[in-house]
């Protein structure tokens, strides 16, 4: 199998140094006949710029465009059995991946839109990854190769992998901005303290809890709330905790559309990025290198931040509306806005989107690597519907996210059918990492009503389910809610079916039943 792999490897490389040279032989069958190049980013409108990095958001990626990763793990390790390639049959594998063609196969709800969320048939096995191909078959005893784990245990389809619902990405943009504006205030707290000082880390008046910077100058974090481990790792006085928000992955794991993109790109379709894997490498051994340039990335990690912005369907019956009213009440009331915050505020400097992100970990395009690429997220020229300022004159602009961006255990502390079995923002090697998981971060309900499965596994088809099976931190919330009477219970149900993504092009953000504007 090697050596015919070898061949095909030499074949290739022969013919060609990348997807760009492929593009000029005829008969080649690439979705991507023409990638950009580095810095060309710069030059192009920024309209053309975001149409392609659409066109590489639907692409269908081949093996002639380098789709597929024969050697490579999704983690972007080298495979555990080299001696066995993902090639033919092992190819695609629905667990550990690859598992899709193009990031719109799983990104589609509703409308259609690329960049949504995804029907359960398009649930990720996050974790899964790190097999080189998931067989199950209990002879096959090489770790993370197909059937047990780092500590040579048997896996099971229940805790090979954590189950997740394929959410939507629209409004991408402003909570990205939002994330950063958090992390730059909770830091500034940080960098102002003194040995022996103690802070409330707070921040759009999201409390994330306490840091301790001790006399000896180490930082006790015991008390920090809400942040991922990797937010408050710290060893000596020199390496304060970063405190960055991570608003993606539902465990709140990743800190920027780019760093999702990147990891996408080599886990779901065997596609490595140059800013990650190097330019004029071929790391998964398929024959072709540069599968995705830096530019190209920046064109789908901006393709995905200026996506419309979500809105509200309010019907034109007045039975509906009043009831639609009467439960925004009552979310408030019995304490679901204490974490789902209806709008938080976005300081006006902060509605230009910059890439990339100042906060990006190594292995991704950082700030210095070249210069930014700007956008204002509220130019009326992107994609409709977007946010708009109250006046000219404002400095603030109220983003509708419904979230917190902290992480709650909301599980029930006597099952575990909400919980995970793995925990990702563990060490493999730690026992923690096998403990699982019941942390997530404050599900944004901006746009979430008609992108259903719901909950963070997608194994709940209504919302009402959603509701019922909040328990841990949420579960005074839950047990009001199933106090109130029917009527009101109804009433909050609908308010939270209101929360929609709107059809591509509608003009305002508050629409009745047939998307038009509410008089």
């Amino acid at each position: 199998m090697l050596a015919m792999l070898a061949c095909v490897n030499r074949n290739l490389a022969s013919s060609a140094q990348g997807p760009v040279a492929l593009a000029k032989q005829i008969g080649r069958e690439l979705a991507v006949p023409r990638h950009l190049a580095d810095d060309e980013e710069f030059r192009i409108p920024i309209v053309e710029l975001i149409e392609y990095g659409k066109k590489l958001f639907n692409a269908d990626w081949t093996d002639q465009d380098g789709g597929g990763r024969p050697l490579l793990k999704g983690t972007g390790r080298t495979l555990s059995d080299p001696a066995a390639p993902l090639v033919s049959g092992r190819a695609f594998n629905r667990i550990s991946g690859p598992d899709a063609n193009s990031c719109a196969g799983c990104h589609n709800k509703p409308f259609g839109i690329s960049g949504g969320g995804g029907d359960f048939v398009t649930n990720v096995f996050v974790l899964g990854q790190r097999f080189d191909f998931v067989t199950f078959d209990p002879k096959d005893r090489v770790p993370t190769k197909g059937a047990v784990d780092e500590r040579s245990q048997e896996v099971t389809f229940t805790d090979v992998a954590n189950l997740r619902a394929s959410t939507g990405i629209y409004g991408a943009g402003y909570l990205e901005m939002l994330a950063r504006e958090i992390t730059e205030d909770l830091q500034k707290i940080r960098d102002s303290m003194r040995r022996g000082e103690s802070r409330i880390l707070i921040s759009k008046g999201i409390n994330f809890g306490r840091l301790t910077r001790r006399a000896d100058g180490l930082w006790d974090v015991s008390q920090v709330a809400g942040l991922p481990r990797a937010s408050v790792l710290t060893a000596t006085p020199e390496t304060p905790p970063s405190l960055i928000i991570r608003p993606w992955h539902q465990a709140g794991n990743v800190i920027s559309l780019r760093e999702f993109t990147n990891n996408a790109l080599n886990h779901h379709h065997g596609i490595q990025a140059t800013e990650r894997f190097g330019i004029g490498t071929d790391p998964d051994g398929d024959g072709i290198v540069n599968e995705v340039t830096r530019a190209d990335v920046t064109a789908l990690s901006l393709y995905q931040a200026v996506l419309p912005v979500p809105g509200q369907v309010i019907p034109s019956d007045p039975e509906i509306e009043r009831a639609i009213f009467n439960g925004e009440q009552i979310f408030s009331r019995i304490g679901c806005a204490t974490c789902h915050i209806p709008a938080l505020p976005l300081s006006k400097r902060n509605w230009v989107y910059t890439e990339p992100n100042p906060y990006n970990p190594p292995m991704n395009f950082r700030e210095g690597d070249a210069r930014a690429l700007r956008i204002d997220l509220n130019d009326p020229s992107l994609p409709q519907p977007r946010l708009r300022p109250i006046s000219p004159e404002a400095e603030w602009l109220m983003i509708p996210v419904f979230t917190d961006f902290k992480l709650h255990n909301i599980t029930d502390p006597k099952g575990d059918h909400d919980a995970e079995p793995l925990d990702m923002n563990q060490n493999v090697w730690s026992p923690k990492f096998a403990a699982g998981n019941r942390n997530f971060l404050t599900k944004r309900l901006w746009g979430f009503a008609n992108e259903p499965p719901f909950f963070h596994h997608g194994l709940y088809t209504t919302i009402r389910q959603s509701v019922l099976a909040h328990s841990g931190e949420a579960l005074n919330s839950r047990q009001a809610f199933q106090r109130l009477p029917v009527s009101d219970q109804d009433g909050l149900i609908e308010f939270l079916k209101s929360l929609q993504v709107l059809p591509p092009g509608t003009r305002e953000l508050i629409v009745n039943e047939r998307y038009k504007e509410r008089k």
